[in-house]
């Protein structure tokens, strides 16, 4: 009897002490995304701790700016944490080649996301996934609709509507046409270049010739985006030149602009600065009836650190993370910040909405400078920051950029020469 009850009590505080062991299981995610903290906090960790009340989870954020080196240390030395958030190409590329990243090409959630979501995270063969895809941001414009419905004027869908516009809101005087400089370089680039450049050169197509040597950045599909930008230095406003990122910004919030080229990210912070209504149009196609493409740009993946200690509970949070309730929820906590799963995801805020609806129209591509063709020297995505800001400047043409370009390239990049 005795021993009956000894064995009962036994067995009764080992489960007690696994249970406790459970609970008491806690994950770490490393990020850079501090600006993102308190929606972590207050709204994804909390929802995902009530559906899995054994497991804790942390959000250990580094400033972006120390971050890859901060977890290039923490890796190194065994005190990472079990979760990775991953930029995108080369930066996560490494440390997966390094075995610093698990390969998780098999997890079944995998299928919930398409090539382009996947491609920023794979090897450049394709064949394994190191990160679970979250989000991406969509490249188009927003713009004043409270400028569009004085001029009268609507959201273009060609090229030559959107110079249409352009001329009659320049021809008014009340608005800049275009809230964009070149002092910073970088938005000559992303927000320009990029933004429109897909629908000369086909999305995928164009992108995947370049890096396989198929085409030249001098062929006419790539220069003329060029050519573009050297139309809109008009529609700038006076001393474009000289306006950086925020200038842009404040421009456009105080409703001195009617016209923003812009990435999604812009959402949250002009929601809650600008006392006017706003819409988005995506890039316009070169001439009507043309296929439409988008940047669907990869910015950020969770993955799993190789050497973790909590591997169960840490895939646990991944194959949430690749679910559709997740992408939801994540959604809608970070309204720009778009998730990457290939399933028709409601977010509430309109302009988020606006342009989350193109996925459903156009093709989704990505920057084409991020994958592969930046890893050697001179940096191709530094060139076209400085190529695509002397076009708009008028320092040089869009014929002596794309050849300046295409020697820059085929410099190192073998399948250019």
């Amino acid at each position: 009897m005795k021993k009956t009850r000894f064995t009962t009590l036994l067995l009764a505080s080992t489960l007690l002490a696994g249970t406790a062991a459970m609970a008491n299981t806690t994950i770490t995610i490393e990020s850079w995304r501090n600006d993102d903290l308190t929606v972590w906090q207050q709204k994804i960790i909390p929802a995902f701790e009530k559906a899995h009340p054994d497991i804790k989870v942390v959000f250990a954020a580094s400033a972006p700016t120390e971050y890859n080196a901060a977890l290039n240390s923490k890796l190194d030395a065994g005190s990472a944490g079990d979760l990775i958030t991953c930029r995108p190409f080369d930066a996560s590329l490494a440390l997966f080649q390094k075995g610093k990243l698990a390969d998780l090409t098999a997890m079944p959630e995998m299928a919930n996301f398409s090539d382009v979501a996947k491609a920023a995270w794979q090897t450049d063969d394709g064949k394994q996934t190191f990160c679970m895809p979250m989000a991406s941001v969509i490249h188009g414009f927003i713009y004043n609709k409270d400028a569009f419905d004085k001029l009268g004027i609507t959201p273009p869908k060609t090229m030559d509507e959107f110079y249409a516009d352009l001329d009659k809101i320049k021809k008014d005087g009340t608005y800049i046409p275009l809230a964009m400089g070149t002092h910073d370089q970088w938005e000559a680039a992303t927000m320009a270049y990029e933004n429109i450049g897909p629908n000369y050169w086909n999305g995928e197509e164009g992108r995947k010739a370049i890096i396989a040597g198929t085409q030249k950045l001098t062929d006419p599909q790539w220069v003329a985006p060029f050519t573009e930008l050297a139309k809109w230095g008009p529609y700038m406003g006076d001393g474009f030149q000289a306006q950086t990122y925020p200038d842009s910004q404040n421009l456009f919030t105080l409703g001195r602009a009617a016209i923003y080229p812009a990435g999604s990210w812009e959402i949250s912070g002009f929601s809650a600065q600008a006392q006017f209504k706003m819409g988005a149009f995506p890039p316009p196609v070169v001439k009507a009836g043309d296929p439409c493409y988008i940047s669907d740009q990869p910015d950020h993946a969770m993955g799993l650190n190789a050497a973790s200690k909590n591997k169960d509970a840490a895939m646990t949070f991944l194959k949430w993370v690749g679910s559709e309730d997740f992408a939801t929820l994540y959604g809608n906590a970070l309204p720009g910040f778009f998730p990457l799963i290939d399933k028709p995801i409601k977010i509430d805020d309109p302009l988020a909405n606006e342009m989350l609806g193109w996925r459903q129209t156009c093709k989704p591509t990505m920057r084409y400078t991020y994958q592969i063709l930046s890893r050697g020297t001179p940096n191709l995505e530094n060139a076209l920051w400085a190529a695509s800001a002397n076009v708009i400047n008028g320092t040089q043409t869009p014929e002596a950029a794309a050849a300046e370009m295409q020697k820059d390239l085929a410099s190192w990049y073998k399948p250019q020469q």
